[in-house]
């Protein structure tokens, strides 16, 4: 397991800040959207948005969508990203404009769920689909734990069908 994410609530130290900063739009879906802007850095030589950055764009997703979610509510929820798979639908440009990324729960199991995501372009574009399966543990041992009552609740609150993803 990689990529501690334990604040919830508020970003945390080192977090960046992206130029479009405003919270995220939830779908009747459950299903939350965040916006995001690209940096210059983000590009490769190949001109076009790097596929490590799709990591870093999703985990600030997550990470917005969770202050959201979890705004005002004593709920802690320290977690460990378990596994994340990405799914590259087309090549993203650099632009001005943000792109969005739409994440919803796909799965919620006795210790861990699934965050499902789909990163757009600012023209609608598919270009990418996640899964991330994150982990709840006890902060004082980093072991597993079951999620609380009160999280499993907030999570099953933005439920959503997963985007299918290609299994070859």
């Amino acid at each position: 397991m990689s990529d501690t994410t334990i604040p919830i609530v508020g970003s945390g130290p080192g977090s960046e800040p992206a130029a479009d900063a405003s919270p995220g739009t939830v779908s009747p879906s459950g299903a939350t959207t965040v916006s995001l802007q690209l940096r210059w850095g983000d590009m490769d030589v190949n001109k076009h948005v790097n596929n490590v950055q799709f990591a870093r764009l999703l985990e600030e997703s997550r990470v917005r969508t969770f202050a959201e979610w979890f705004e005002g509510v004593s709920v802690v929820l320290p977690i460990l990203v378990a596994r994340q798979i990405i799914e590259f639908r087309a090549v993203l440009e650099y632009s001005f404009d943000p792109v969005t990324i739409t994440t919803g729960v796909s799965r919620i199991g006795r210790t861990s769920y699934t965050m499902s995501a789909v990163l757009t372009d600012p023209s609608g574009l598919v270009c990418a689909v996640a899964e991330t399966t994150l982990v709840a543990i006890d902060p004082s041992t980093s072991r597993p734990r079951p999620l609380s009552e009160d999280a499993r609740a907030i999570l099953e609150s933005h439920r959503i069908e997963p985007q299918p993803m290609h299994t070859n």
